[in-house]
């Protein structure tokens, strides 16, 4: 089958002849023509299979025969997404499948400036894709309405929930107009997923094209026991003798995915780190050197492990495996896509064979055992210290620049009050800080309150900026 056999519009067909998409994924093929007709879908399909273009392309079809001016300050299409990652690749999608119809496409997401956010939406926007808190943020400050959406996608449902979304989704739901379309994706539908959805979704078409809990076909899956406090050893060992394209490891945590790249950075090996502490603009750069190859690693929790369509991930590590079966499932999902193959390797320690045991049920498949190699216990003797921990790690070097700055300043203006009282008295000895207090250093000792005891020292009180006002002569 084609693409242009779906009954899309052309410049939608013109938009994939250009990206040189011929023929359309399973779940394409079967989502696509129920969304044409108008009815609501209930999709369950593994990670990397299109399920972006499954909702983006009838959707789009429907603006290209249906168009309207935009409601202001709201939208004609709301897309939810999990994370910040998958929201931004999730316009960039619309945008490439709707370069030639004129429809606006913004992102709504916390870690970047919500002014920003407000202003680009006032007039209306044809299609939002957005996280939830940052979205009901919006609303409440009545800065956007989703009262006027008439269609409504809800993807990587289960991990909106893992996520701790399911309060916000049905205070969306109850927002959202009764007379609007509805699609509803999720990697697998556990019965917890299938009660939320039924407060989304009217007569829905389910459509599914794998199984759930399935992992990709193309993926050779490995497996290492190790001890906990070795696998920074063995990590070092496979990066230097498998043939690594690109690779994703996971950790569970946030430390952890720190201290990877601290250690591979003390061995001089390159690798970024990707999580919930790192500002949104990390979190960009990061991810764009990893996909333009500028990084050859990316150390990511779990936030990364599903929606991101990164290509050439020839390897996926999971340094900690994941105590929920479905996540391993989309972590490895990483690799082997559009018809590639694959490789992940996971390392276990002792008290995560449970972990194991549970993955090896929902998946139905039990990874290939490989020993530890021979020089193993040499590379544990030898393994390179870690990189030092960077001070700040949320600021850039500009940001770290301006704090020491202000911090200057302060110790300077510092010393000319203690050398100049009098004119510190008048507001002149310079004990602000200049820029300490406003953020631009780390504002020590520039938010205390210097004051004069009252009676017989003329009642001088110096506020937080160091200017000092009198307040009159003693009171007797």
């Amino acid at each position: 089958m084609h693409f242009n056999e779906l009954g899309l519009s052309e410049p939608i067909i013109k938009a994939l002849t250009a990206k040189k998409y011929a023929e359309p994924t399973p779940i394409q093929q079967k989502a696509i023509p129920v969304l044409l007709e108008g009815r609501d879908l209930c999709g369950i399909a593994q990670t990397g299979t299109g399920k972006t273009a499954a909702f983006a392309l009838p959707s789009l079809d429907y603006f290209a025969r249906n168009p309207k001016p935009t409601p202001i300050k709201g939208c004609r299409m709301l897309v939810l997404s999990p994370t910040r990652e998958l929201a931004a690749q999730i316009a960039q999608s619309f945008r490439d499948y709707g370069r030639f119809l004129r429809l606006s496409v913004e992102t709504v997401f916390g870690g970047v400036p919500v002014n920003k956010q407000i202003r680009a939406l006032s007039a209306g926007v044809d299609i939002v894709v957005a996280t939830p808190g940052r979205l009901l943020d919006l609303i409440d400050q009545r800065a956007f309405t989703i009262k006027d959406t008439e269609i409504f996608v809800l993807d990587e449902a289960d991990q909106m929930m893992d996520m701790g979304f399911i309060h916000p989704l049905k205070r969306i739901a109850k927002l959202l107009p009764r007379d609007r379309q509805n699609l509803f994706f999720s990697a697998t539908m556990p019965k917890e997923i299938e009660a939320l959805a039924g407060q989304f979704l009217n007569d829905p078409v389910k459509v599914s094209v794998a199984p759930q809990s399935t992992t990709a076909e193309r993926v050779r899956q490995q497996l290492t026991f190790v001890n906990q406090a070795e696998k920074q050893a063995l990590l070092h060992i496979v990066l230097k003798t498998e043939e690594i394209d690109r690779a994703l490891i996971f950790t569970r945590t946030k430390h952890g995915a720190d201290r990877v790249v601290r250690f591979l950075e003390g061995a001089g090996i390159q690798a970024f780190a990707i999580h919930g502490n790192k500002s949104q603009a990390q979190r960009t750069t990061a991810l764009q050197a990893f996909r333009h190859g500028h990084c050859k690693l990316l150390v990511a929790t779990d936030i990364a492990a599903r929606g991101i369509d990164v290509s050439g991930v020839s390897h996926v590590i999971n340094f900690e495996i994941p105590n929920v079966p479905e996540q391993y499932v989309h972590r490895i999902g990483r690799t082997a896509r559009a018809g590639a193959d694959g490789i992940a390797i996971s390392f276990v320690a002792d008290d995560e064979r449970p972990y194991l045991k549970a993955i090896e049920r929902a998946t139905k498949v039990k990874p290939e055992i490989v020993p530890l190699p021979e020089n193993f216990l040499e590379a544990v003797r030898n393994l390179p210290k870690p990189a030092p921990q960077r001070k700040g790690p949320s600021q850039s070097p500009a940001q770290q620049a301006k704090r020491a700055e202000g911090q200057r300043r302060y110790q300077e203006g510092q010393k000319a009050q203690r050398g100049a009282p009098d004119k510190a008295r008048r507001g002149e000895g310079g004990h602000r800080g200049e820029g300490a207090h406003r953020g631009e250093g780390d504002g020590a000792g520039a938010k205390k309150n210097f004051r004069r005891r009252r009676g017989g020292g003329g009642g001088a009180v110096g506020t937080h900026k160091g200017a000092v006002q009198r307040t009159g002569a003693p009171r007797g």
